[in-house]
């Protein structure tokens, strides 16, 4: 059985998740902007040229520059050079599932209050950018077991994982399978995260992983499986009192005294919901906030009687 403590115990075998600092060197990725704001992202390799319509830049003018850097195209264009940032690789990278945004990623970080040293089980691995989240925020003494049922889908985010950290992090664990099958020790984790479809599916063994006060956060598209999930957590009497949030970004124009909220913005992506772990045994103080009048209708208890 995977041992989540082994992680713990850093050793040589254990992978930096540090990103490189200093100089260009070969195998770095490196984004270039143009006086647009048009992005390009190349892996830097001795003797290749990247193309542009308005001529080329060699790799080797690169490498052994430092970050921050402006180089020009024989056609007179401008870049600006620098190691992308992960916001910037989540949303270049190639994808099997649909990415989770940098926005939520952060929140969800947050949220499940990790730290150096966390260990964290994921469901729904998809294309691995919330994965890189995770592991990042985890550290070397940490630890990622990630869940993901689809072998096209775990394949993408490996890829993506190795390659914004370089190698695939000896921290993390991403196994092919249903997390309602998993085999997992009790209180294991600090923290649980899915992403999938019907999350409601996976509280007995979300229970089960996580030690008591251990944070549980799930992404969902829609309000129906928000409503849901937020239920069945009620309904387990396993959990503390569940809260339901989205993150909305808006930037603005900012140039000189012109300065406005921009006409596009990242707006509604997925919803959060939040609950914590009780110890067992522990039953909650009723509630004394009332639900809204309709709040279960009959719909609602259909659905339920359906569902059990």
């Amino acid at each position: 059985m995977w041992d989540p403590d082994s992680l713990s115990r850093v050793s040589d075998d254990v992978t930096p998740l540090n990103r490189p600092r200093g100089p260009f060197v070969e195998g770095d990725l490196v984004q270039l902007t143009d006086p647009k704001g048009r992005i390009r992202t190349i892996t830097l390799k001795p003797g290749k040229t990247w193309h542009s319509h308005k001529g080329g830049i060699d790799h080797d003018s690169l490498i052994g520059q430092p970050e921050g850097i402006v180089v020009t195209t024989i056609g007179g264009i401008s870049y600006l050079a620098q190691r992308p940032q992960l916001l910037d690789f989540v949303l270049s990278m190639p994808r099997g599932a649909t990415v989770v945004y940098p926005k939520d990623a952060a929140r969800i970080v947050s949220l499940a209050d990790l730290e150096p040293g966390g260990r964290v089980l994921e469901a729904g691995a998809g294309s691995g950018a919330l994965t890189c989240s995770l592991l990042r925020s985890v550290g070397v003494t940490g630890s990622v077991l990630s869940y993901e049922r689809r072998d096209d889908f775990a394949e993408v985010a490996r890829k993506n994982v190795a390659t914004w950290f370089d190698a695939a992090p000896t921290q993390w664990e991403l196994r092919v399978g249903d997390l309602q099958e998993a085999q997992i020790e009790s209180g294991s984790f600090d923290a649980v995260v899915l992403d999938m479809l019907a999350p409601w599916e996976c509280l007995d063994v979300a229970s089960r992983a996580l030690r008591p006060g251990g944070a549980f956060v799930v992404y969902v598209a829609t309000a129906t499986q928000l409503s849901r999930v937020g239920e069945a957590l009620r309904a387990s009497g396993e959990w503390t009192e569940p809260r339901a949030e989205e993150s909305l970004v808006r930037t603005w124009h900012l140039e000189g005294l012109s300065v406005r909220p921009d006409h596009r913005m990242i707006a509604h992506t997925g919803f959060l919901i939040v609950s914590r772990r009780l110890a067992p045994g522990t039953v909650l103080p009723l509630r004394r906030t009332r639900p809204a009048k309709g709040a279960y209708g009959q719909d609602w208890e259909q659905a339920s009687t359906e569902s059990s």
